[in-house]
């Protein structure tokens, strides 16, 4: 006598219909799982398909419990949508290039526009457009993006850190009360709590503001010269000295500030104090 083994009913696990169900639907066993997750509809694994994939048609997905990559198949396409396809890959590949060399490209003319206007604002209109129209066009594509990097190189040189150490110590220990062992911190980070995107911007604009404020503080204190190119020198020589000397006081004063924190005792509550008093009983009784 002999015996057929029977199939198991098949069970969808996307949407747990069974082969009675729903009998005309087309079922797939896409992976290397066996029992109850073996099964799943044609239509419930696309549909499924779609939300991992989010829109990217040609992206690998696995089944989530055997780890099993689907083995997918695409009908044949005709010449043009092959063609078109081709096109859009290629375009998927450059555009991140493209989109770099753009803002490198940006970035390149803007500081060439940016070192042209600081020419004319440091010797003059006139004089720096007639300075422009006289140079080499490669000196000039060459070096005039090189001024906003030399402005902001020179904005890192922070001097006025290596005056505030100096000050911290030779000067800053006299000033604390005798005998102290005072801790001496650190210096303060430029601006309350700065941070390092905060630092970075202040230096970028403090840089690239520098030739404007050295054309007007040149302009308001030394008008008597006649050179445009001497006042701004001037101006920004007075400027960085008067700066300087106002952020070491600051920074000092911060200083000395920090070393004359106090931390206070912890405040003891009633009912703490009378625990800690017991604990000393028990432990005087104890030694007796």
């Amino acid at each position: 006598m002999a015996f057929t083994e029977q199939q198991p009913e098949k069970h969808c696990w996307v949407c747990f219909a069974t082969e009675r169900d729903d009998p005309g639907s087309e079922w797939v066993s896409p992976c290397r799982c066996r029992g109850c997750t073996k099964w799943i509809h044609q239509s419930c694994l696309q549909r499924w398909l779609d939300e991992k994939q989010k829109g990217n048609g040609g992206g690998a997905v696995s089944c989530p419990q055997c780890g099993t990559e689907y083995q997918i198949t695409f009908p044949k396409t005709g010449p043009v949508v092959y063609f078109l396809q081709q096109v859009d890959q290629a375009l998927s590949r450059i555009s991140p290039f493209a989109a770099v060399g753009v803002v490198v490209g940006t970035v390149y003319w803007s500081a060439v526009t940016y070192g042209a206007v600081t020419v004319m604002q440091v010797v003059g209109h006139k004089k720096g457009l007639m300075l422009m129209e006289r140079a080499d066009p490669l000196f000039l594509l060459m070096g005039l993006p090189t001024i906003p990097v030399l402005l902001v190189l020179g904005k890192m040189i922070r001097w006025e850190d290596a005056v505030v150490r100096l000050l911290q110590r030779y000067c800053c220990k006299g000033t604390l009360p005798p005998g102290s062992r005072r801790y001496l911190s650190r210096l303060p980070a430029d601006g309350l709590g700065a941070g390092d995107h905060l630092s970075v911007s202040r230096t970028l604009c403090g840089a690239l503001v520098f030739p404007s404020i050295a054309g007007l503080v040149g302009r308001l204190l030394f008008r008597r010269m006649s050179s445009s190119l001497q006042r701004t020198l001037l101006g920004g020589v007075a400027f960085v000295l008067v700066k300087g000397v106002l952020k070491v006081y600051f920074k000092q004063q911060q200083c000395l500030i920090q070393a004359r924190r106090n931390i206070l005792n912890f405040p003891e509550s009633s009912g703490d104090a009378a625990s800690r008093a017991a604990d000393e009983d028990t432990e005087d009784s104890g030694t007796e």
